[in-house]
């Protein structure tokens, strides 16, 4: 019998976001280093992030303790109005790991419920191929965006939103901690200057 896993994380919602970003679902507990989204102290978002946002790719790192600094990281989220989830509220892991290929959907987050809660958001950012396909499907998006690149659709209450598909940050993807940065640095710019 396969074993059922309910969402370990409330969602992440400053109320003035305007982006929300969404994985598909966190990795098994024992590979966390923090209490929060990308907690795998082996996954590079927040090096993404510190490389971007403060030129120190560790500027959210605490390499000594080989974790996250997660109050500096929820601090800035909320500063910068960035909301986080995943696409998925349920899930079955067929492997012993956080890869979108041996995950299997149960329950879909409600992505028009979160955004409910986000009347600033403009952009929705996805990390992965299975939470850019949920998106697509929930919002009835018939061409996706390429990696790096992002369409606009709107919602069932006519806002116009952009959906941007990002790269994975996990260090798996082959594309370096650089262009990643590069790729969601544009991103990034985009968002809070259109």
């Amino acid at each position: 019998m396969k074993e059922i896993e309910q969402h370990p994380l409330p969602p992440f919602l400053p109320p003035h976001a305007r982006l929300l970003m969404l994985g598909s679902f966190p990795p098994p507990r024992k590979r966390w280093s923090m209490e929060f989204f990308y907690p795998n102290i082996q996954n590079d978002m927040w090096r993404i992030f510190g490389l971007h946002f403060f030129g120190n790719k560790d500027f959210f790192v605490d390499t000594s303790a080989k974790c996250f600094r997660m109050e500096s990281i929820v601090g800035f989220l909320e500063q910068r109005g960035i909301a986080l989830y995943d696409t998925a509220t349920t899930v079955c892991r067929l492997q012993d790991n956080a890869s979108d290929k041996f995950l299997e959907v149960v329950e879909p987050t409600d992505v028009s419920l979160l955004l409910r809660h986000l009347p600033q958001c403009r952009a929705i950012v996805t990390t992965g191929q299975k939470a850019t396909d949920i998106l697509c499907e929930q919002f009835s998006i018939a061409i996706q965006p390429t990696v790096g690149g992002c369409v606009s659709f709107e919602t069932e209450n006519g806002c116009s939103l952009r959906l941007y598909r990002m790269p994975s940050s996990s260090r798996a993807y082959p594309l370096s901690l650089e262009k990643k940065t590069a790729i969601y640095g544009k991103m990034f710019d985009e968002v809070w200057n259109k």
